[in-house]
């Protein structure tokens, strides 16, 4: 039993304007639109086939606006594509961030609805992932992350220390997951940003998520109503959903 990363879910205040900008910024395209949900994949994309993750901009009332606990990191190919990358990005409408990151080797920035997210500079092991390097969290426990998450996905363990652990899908395709040692607080709003989880064909959903109340994680309410979704959270309170099989 296992599950794939299908898409990275936003909150936004408009969808479509918030898919452009990233549609812009990552060279993907648009594979579906709606009134409230905008769909960004890279070209070609198909979602039933593909192991790539894909970004879902989704409308809410009022989305948070507080400093993320989820954040992407893109990946670059030299210093001068970091600094090509950056220009463009702020082209487009990315403005320089501040979270305390001090002298680094990245850029730190601000999509046009305030998502954080960095432009890392050149490292050998983002040299396969696409345009996204990793999804960042942070989090209170690397080692207890890694567990349920690894085993949640049956994701392959990079590293693991004190301070952040790294997980990728056992395919070695897609963007890899990082878990950061930070000091977050008590979480009393939702996560802007967040995964979800899809089973492989013929793998049963509900089945699934029984798996993954067995490893820690809890049902969650953040008003989803009658949808054919789960939403979960990790032993630290981030929110998921599990989709049912694509």
């Amino acid at each position: 039993m296992a599950l794939r990363l299908g898409l990275l879910n936003f909150k936004a205040r408009d969808n479509s304007a918030l898919g452009r900008f990233w549609v812009e910024a990552l060279g993907w395209s648009v594979f579906s639109e709606g009134p409230t949900v905008t769909g960004v994949g890279p070209m070609g994309f198909v979602w039933a086939d593909s192991d790539d993750a894909c970004l879902c901009l989704v409308t809410v009332p009022d989305p948070e606006t507080v400093k993320c606990r989820v954040h992407l990191d893109l990946a670059t190919t030299s210093v001068a594509h970091q600094a090509e990358l950056v220009a463009r990005l702020k082209e487009l409408g990315a403005t320089p961030a501040d979270v305390g990151q001090g002298d680094v080797p990245w850029t730190v920035l601000a999509d046009p609805e305030g998502n954080v997210f960095c432009v890392l500079e050149p490292r050998e092991i983002y040299r396969d992932t696409g345009p996204i390097a990793a999804v960042a969290v942070d989090c209170a426990d690397p080692h207890a992350m890694a567990r349920f998450w690894g085993e949640a996905m049956d994701w392959t363990l990079h590293e693991v220390t004190d301070d952040h652990a790294v997980l990728r899908s056992a395919k070695g395709a897609g963007p890899y997951l990082r878990f950061l040692r930070a000091t977050p607080g008590v979480k009393t709003v939702w996560n802007r940003v967040h995964l979800d989880l899809v089973p492989y064909g013929g793998e049963d959903q509900a089945a699934e998520v029984a798996r993954l109340q067995a490893l820690g994680a809890t049902l969650a309410d953040v008003g989803q109503g009658d949808v054919p979704w789960v939403v979960l959270a990790d032993p630290e309170g981030n929110e998921f959903c599990v989709l049912a099989p694509a």
